[in-house]
C-alpha cells in the first residue's frame, strides 16, 4: 500500500520535473537569443536606436539568467507537501511554484496565499483539509511520505495515511555541516510569525530548541516573495552572531528560492566602510568595556583631538607684518567647524576659517582686498604645510589606535571610565592586529563621527607609453597632483537596507545596536533572541536598546513555545542551570525524549582533558550518524582541537566540529561535548547564561566533561 502511494505521487513528481526541464531549456533559449540579436564589433560609434536595442538586450538576458538561476537552484526536493482537499481538489506544496502548459499549478510556492493551510491546518480547524502530506525525496525520487489526517469526518474509506507525524519524523533525522530548512514542517505558531506583516518590528522570541533562526529565515524568505519590489531593490540584511553560524544557515535561503540577501557576523557589519573579518574576540571583560554606551564620549572626544605634535601655532607674514593665531584661537575654530562637519569633511571649513580669523588681524595699512588676501595666504608653503599638519585626514582605525596612548586615553575617558578600565582598553589597542567583534562597532561609531578618508584618483596619462622605449618622458610636479573627488559632507558612507534580521539579539551590546540602526534607520526588522542565553552582562541595557530601535514603530512579538530540538532528559537539565542564572528565564517544553540521561564525565588527569575529551568525542561517533560539536572555553580551544585532529581518523573527523561556546550559538548538533563548563563559565561573556547555550545544543546525546567532580556550574543540579 505505501509502494503505491509513493509511486502515485513520484508520478507526479515526475510530472513536475519533465515541466521544469522545458522551462529551463525555455530559459536558455531566451537567454540565447537576447545575447545575439544585438552584437557590436566595437568598430564604429554606437548609434541611439542601437543603444537602446543594447540595453534590452542586457535586460533581457538579466532577467533570462535570473530565472535559470532559480530554477537550477530548485531541482534539488522541488516537491514536499500535500493538501487533499475537502472540495476534492488536490494542492502540491513546493519551493517554487510551477505551472502546466495550460498555466495551471502543478505546484504552489509555499509562500503564497494557497499554501497556508499545509502549515496553519489543524484537526481542530481543518481549514478545509482532509489530509496533509509531506513528502520526502533524494534529488528527484521520492523515498517516503508521512501523513497527518485533519478531518476525518470527511474522509473516505479509500483515504490511506501513512507514517507517525511528518514533524517527529524530521527531528529524530541526523544533523549534517549545515541548517536545513524546515519548510516542510513549519508548524501553526511557526508560520502565524513568518507571515506576519512587514511593516515596523517582529519579535521572535523563545527558547532554545524553539526555531527561532530558521523561522526567521524562512519569514525573510516569505518577505521578498510577498514584497519583492520594496525588499530585493533595498535589500535584505541577515545579522547572526558568528561566521561559524553564517555558514550554517547560508544555505537556507538559496533553498527556499532566494538569492538577494545579504549575511555578516555581528563583527563584520561595519565591513561596508572598514575592513573586517569579525573573527577576532576580546577577553569577556574588554569586550564588556567596549559594548558601553560610555564609549560614545570617549570617541566622540577622541576624534576631534588634534594629531599627536600638530602645531599649536600659525603664523604667516604678509608684506612683511606678521599674522597670528594661537592655540586657543585654533581650538575655538576646530570646536566650531566640527558642531558643523565630520572631521574629514571639515577640512576645507577649517581653512576658510583660518582665512577669516587671519583677515581679522590683517593691519589697515596693507591694501588688498579679500580675494587677494585669501589667494596669497593660501597659496604660502607655511600655511599649506600648518593645515596639513594641524587638519590632516584621519583614518578610523587611526583615531582608534590612539586610545592605546594611556595619556590619550586618561585625557578622553576622564568621567566615563574608570581607571581599571581604562588600563585594560589601552592594553587591548597597545598590542596592534586585525580588529575584534567588538572593535567593528567603535570603528563604526568612529566612522559616523569622522568620515571617511576622501578617496583621490590620479589623473590619467595622456601620452603612450610605448613598451620597452628607451625614451624617458618628461613629467612636472603639476602631472603627478592627484584629484579629489567632491564629497558630500553629510552623506552616510555605511549602506542601508529596507529590512533588517537580527539573530541573537540578546548578545548584541549598545554600540553594536547604534552600529545596525545605522543601517536600518528606515528598515522594518524582525529581531530574534530569548534574554535567558544573553552573554550581555546586563540583559536590561540590551530591553532598552531593543526598545530604542522600536521606538513608536507598529510591532509584534511571537513566542515559540517548544523545544523541537533537545530531548527531555538534556533540556532539564540545562534548565536548572538557566533558573539558577536567570530566575525570569522562559522555558520552552521539550516534546521529544531519547531515554538517555546525560553523562557527567570527570577528566581522570584534572590538568590534562585531551585524552578524555578523545574519549568522549569517540563514543559520541559511535552512537549518533550525524555531526558531533566540542565546546570548549575559548583557552582550551586550540589544545582540545589539536588532540582530537591527531587522534580521531579523517573519515570520522568530518562529522566532528569544534568551537567555543560563543560560536555554537544558534547551532546543533546530534551528539555534544562540554568541555570543562566552569572554565567556560568563568571566560565567556554571560557566565551561566551561555552555559544553558553549550548545553542545549545537542539533538540526541550530551556528555560534560570536569576537571573535578565538585565543578561549581553542577551545584544547581542538586
Amino acid at each position: 500500500m505505501i509502494a503505491a502511494e509513493i509511486a502515485g505521487e513520484q508520478a507526479h513528481v515526475d510530472q513536475v520535473y519533465a515541466r521544469l526541464g522545458e522551462a529551463t531549456r525555455s530559459a536558455r533559449q531566451v537567454a540565447s537569443e537576447g545575447r545575439s540579436r544585438y552584437q557590436s564589433d566595437r568598430q564604429s560609434y554606437v548609434r541611439e536606436e542601437d543603444g537602446t536595442g543594447l540595453y534590452e538586450r542586457d535586460v533581457f538576458a538579466f532577467q533570462a539568467a535570473k530565472r535559470l538561476a532559480t530554477l537550477d537552484a530548485e531541482h534539488e526536493g522541488l516537491v514536499f507537501g500535500r493538501l487533499d482537499r475537502a472540495d476534492r481538489q488536490t494542492h502540491y506544496i513546493g519551493r517554487i511554484g510551477v505551472r502546466d502548459e495550460d498555466y495551471e499549478p502543478l505546484v504552489i510556492d509555499w509562500r503564497a496565499p494557497a499554501a497556508e493551510p499545509f502549515y496553519r491546518a489543524t484537526p481542530t480547524k481543518p481549514m478545509n483539509v482532509i489530509r496533509r502530506r509531506v513528502l520526502r525525496s533524494r534529488g528527484q525520487q521520492v523515498i517516503g511520505i508521512e501523513d497527518d489526517l485533519l478531518d476525518d469526518e470527511h474522509a473516505d474509506d479509500t483515504l490511506v495515511v501513512v507514517g507517525e507525524g511528518a514533524l517527529m519524523a524530521a527531528l529524530s533525522r541526523a544533523r549534517g555541516a549545515q541548517m536545513r530548512d524546515i519548510v516542510a514542517t513549519i508548524q501553526a505558531e511557526q508560520d502565524e510569525a513568518i507571515r506576519a506583516p512587514y511593516q515596523g518590528v517582529t519579535m521572535i522570541t523563545g527558547g532554545p530548541g524553539t526555531g527561532k533562526t530558521v523561522v526567521a529565515l524562512h519569514r525573510a524568505a516569505y518577505l521578498l516573495y510577498s514584497n519583492r519590489r520594496r525588499f530585493e531593490s533595498g535589500g535584505v540584511l541577515v545579522v547572526g552572531p558568528s561566521r561559524v553560524f553564517m555558514n550554517y544557515i547560508e544555505r537556507v535561503l538559496p533553498s527556499l528560492g532566494e538569492e538577494s540577501v545579504t549575511l555578516r557576523p555581528i563583527g563584520a557589519v561595519a565591513s561596508d566602510v572598514v575592513k573586517l573579518s569579525g573573527e577576532r574576540t576580546d577577553s569577556a571583560e574588554v569586550a564588556g568595556i567596549k559594548g558601553r554606551l560610555a564609549m560614545v564620549g570617549v570617541l566622540k572626544r577622541v576624534a576631534a583631538l588634534p594629531t599627536k605634535g600638530a602645531p599649536d601655532i600659525l603664523a604667516v607674514t604678509i608684506k612683511g607684518e606678521p599674522l597670528v593665531l594661537r592655540v586657543d584661537q585654533l581650538n575655538r575654530i576646530r570646536t566650531d567647524v566640527l558642531s558643523r562637519y565630520r572631521v574629514n569633511q571639515g577640512r576645507a571649513a577649517a581653512e576658510s576659517a583660518l582665512l577669516n580669523a587671519l583677515w581679522a588681524l590683517k593691519p589697515a595699512q596693507i591694501e588688498l582686498d579679500r580675494d587677494q588676501f585669501d589667494e596669497q595666504i593660501g597659496s604660502m608653503a607655511s600655511f599649506r604645510m600648518f593645515c596639513n599638519a594641524w587638519w590632516p585626514y584621519l583614518s578610523a582605525e587611526e583615531a582608534l589606535a590612539r586610545l592605546g596612548d594611556r595619556d590619550t586615553l586618561r585625557q578622553v575617558a576622564a568621567g566615563s571610565l574608570s581607571d581599571h578600565d581604562q588600563q585594560l582598553l589601552a592594553d587591548s589597542f597597545a598590542g596592534g592586529g586585525e580588529p575584534t567583534i567588538a572593535d567593528g562597532a567603535l570603528l563604526d561609531e568612529l566612522i559616523d563621527r569622522i568620515g571617511p578618508v576622501p578617496q583621490t584618483e590620479t589623473e590619467p596619462n595622456i601620452f603612450l607609453d610605448d613598451e620597452g622605449s628607451q625614451v624617458s618622458e618628461l613629467v612636472t610636479v603639476a602631472d603627478r597632483l592627484s584629484v579629489q573627488r567632491e564629497v558630500d559632507p553629510f552623506a552616510e558612507p555605511y549602506q542601508t537596507y529596507a529590512h533588517i534580521l537580527l539573530d541573537e539579539a540578546q548578545d548584541i551590546s549598545p554600540m553594536q545596536w547604534r552600529m545596525l540602526r545605522r543601517r536600518g534607520q528606515h528598515a522594518s526588522w524582525t529581531i530574534v533572541g530569548d534574554p535567558a542565553q544573553s552573554s550581555w552582562p546586563d540583559p536590561d541595557e540590551v530591553q532598552r536598546a531593543i526598545q530604542q530601535v522600536i521606538g513608536k514603530a507598529p510591532h509584534r512579538e511571537f513566542h515559540m513555545s517548544t523545544n523541537y530540538r533537545s530531548p527531555a532528559e538534556v533540556f532539564e537539565l540545562a534548565a536548572k542551570v538557566a533558573l539558577h542564572a536567570y530566575p525570569k528565564a522562559d522555558l520552552p517544553k521539550a516534546v521529544r525524549s531519547v531515554g538517555i540521561e546525560p553523562e557527567l564525565r570527570v577528566a581522570q588527569r584534572g590538568d590534562d582533558l585531551g585524552p578524555d575529551a578523545v574519549r568522549a568525542v569517540r563514543d559520541l561517533l559511535t552512537v549518533v550518524e550525524g555531526t558531533v560539536g566540542v565546546i570548549c572555553p575559548p583557552s582550551l580551544l586550540d589544545s582540545v582541537e589539536t588532540k582530537i585532529n591527531s587522534e580521531i581518523d579523517d573519515h570520522d573527523l568530518r562529522r566532528v566540529i569544534v568551537v567555543t561556546a560563543l560560536q555554537a550559538k544558534g547551532l546543533e548538533y546530534d551528539g555534544v561535548l562540554v568541555v570543562s563548563p566552569d572554565d567556560l563559565v568563568s571566560q565567556t561573556p554571560g557566565g551561566e547564561r551561555v552555559l544553558y547555550v553549550a548545553l542545549t545544543r545537542p539533538t540526541q546525546r550530551l556528555i560534560t566533561l570536569d576537571r573535578t567532580p565538585g565543578a561549581t556550574w553542577r551545584r544547581p543540579l542538586g
